[in-house]
């Protein structure tokens, strides 16, 4: 009997690895000899690192780096493929979990610790890099990544521009000769999930910039500062930025990537499957049991249940998904591949006690789920 295990983080209860032991567990509560696989999952956000180089030969590093308000924070990043890949969370140098609630200010909050990540990166000797952007606490456009990697953004003086995206609005002209030249050597693919342009309505500042922190009035100057910016980029490195899809995520550190590291934006869920060679594992599989702490409408645009759940369906497997909490029509899930979908609690919970029960809730409800998977398959 062969099974795959892959879901993504229960926030706030458990990472994807644990949630991958948990359903294992409760799979051999009832089958002792059952082939097992474990994908603990990520769409780019928080939990790529894990993902990606929990894998056999895969590594995790720590570095020291800038934070989002200029302090020094440890950040890890991971290395897999022998090395030859690099796998960064911005979130981990720029995250809006990093700055507390009363201290958010995308007008000043910085990504040059995203930078000198990458550059922890590259003198691992990397070939490749995966970075996944969700979670960011910035609104610099990558301007404060790039400036870590040697460019430098100057205003009609010549001089250094503050960190941050406000001052953006002063910028005049970049200079890229002082760029580090290894990123000319490597690929670099981005896991986003968001196709907001760099500016405008549905742009960075305006969408994103009120969940960290700014003001109406903030958005406002935030976003003629990203429009700035991207002039700026069209006058002196010859790129039409403003309007790409992604270019707004995370802040613009999506038009940063794409501008100075000719990085290509792709679907997070579908770069990790990709990454972890996940259709090598489906074709034989009698079922995959995925989860997150959340399925709901949301999780049909690029969530990681959902993702895996449209694999599974073109190899013809059964998709079981499990979740804290679950909400909204479960045809829409049903239509995307995942077979039959449960919420783990067994009765009213209260927040607080079903996330510090989650573990065992899981592996209880997969346990009992498989008993019934099995009598299904004795009937038919």
């Amino acid at each position: 009997m062969k099974i795959l295990a892959a879901p993504d983080k229960f926030k706030g209860s458990m990472s994807a690895s644990k949630a991958a032991e948990m359903i294992e567990q409760g799979i051999r509560t009832v089958i002792t000899d059952a082939e097992i696989f474990k994908f603990p999952l990520s769409d780019g956000g928080e939990g790529l690192v894990e993902s990606l180089a929990g894998k056999p030969g895969g590594a995790v590093k720590t570095a020291s780096v800038t934070g989002p308000l200029g302090d020094k924070v440890d950040a890890v990043f991971g290395l897999t493929d022998g090395g030859r890949t690099a796998v960064i969370e911005m979130a981990a140098a720029s995250g809006l979990a990093l700055v507390p609630e009363e201290k958010r200010d995308p007008a000043i909050t910085t990504t040059y610790g995203t930078g000198e990540l990458i550059l922890a990166a590259l003198n691992q000797g990397c070939e490749k890099l995966i970075i996944g952007i969700g979670g960011s606490a910035t609104n610099d456009g990558g301007a404060g990544m790039a400036r870590a990697l040697g460019a430098k953004f100057l205003d009609r003086n010549g001089r250094p521009l503050r960190e941050g995206g406000a001052d953006l609005i002063r910028l005049e002209s970049i200079d890229i000769s002082g760029l580090d030249s290894r990123l000319k050597k490597i690929e670099v693919l981005v896991a986003s999930d968001v196709d907001n342009p760099l500016t405008g309505p549905r742009g960075a500042s305006h969408i994103y910039g009120p969940q960290k922190g700014a003001t109406p009035a903030m958005v406002d100057k935030l976003d003629r500062a990203l429009k700035n910016y991207a002039r700026v980029i069209k006058k002196d490195l010859g790129l039409e930025v403003e309007n790409i899809p992604g270019a707004g995520a995370a802040g613009g550190l999506g038009t940063g990537l794409i501008t100075f590291l000719q990085a290509r934006l792709l679907s997070g869920i579908e770069l990790v499957l990709d990454a972890l060679e996940i259709d090598r594992y489906l074709p034989g599989c009698h079922l995959l049991i995925t989860g997150e702490g959340k399925l709901d409408l949301q999780s049909t645009y690029g969530k990681a249940p959902v993702g895996i759940a449209r694999k599974a369906k073109e190899h013809r497997v059964p998709v079981i998904a499990l979740t804290g909490q679950l909400e909204g029509n479960t045809e829409s899930f049903h239509r995307e591949g995942i077979t039959a979908c449960f919420a783990i609690a067994n009765g009213p919970l209260d927040l607080e006690e079903s996330m510090r029960k989650g573990p065992e809730l899981l592996k209880t409800k997969t346990a009992e789920l498989i008993r019934i998977w099995i009598a299904a398959r004795a009937v038919k």
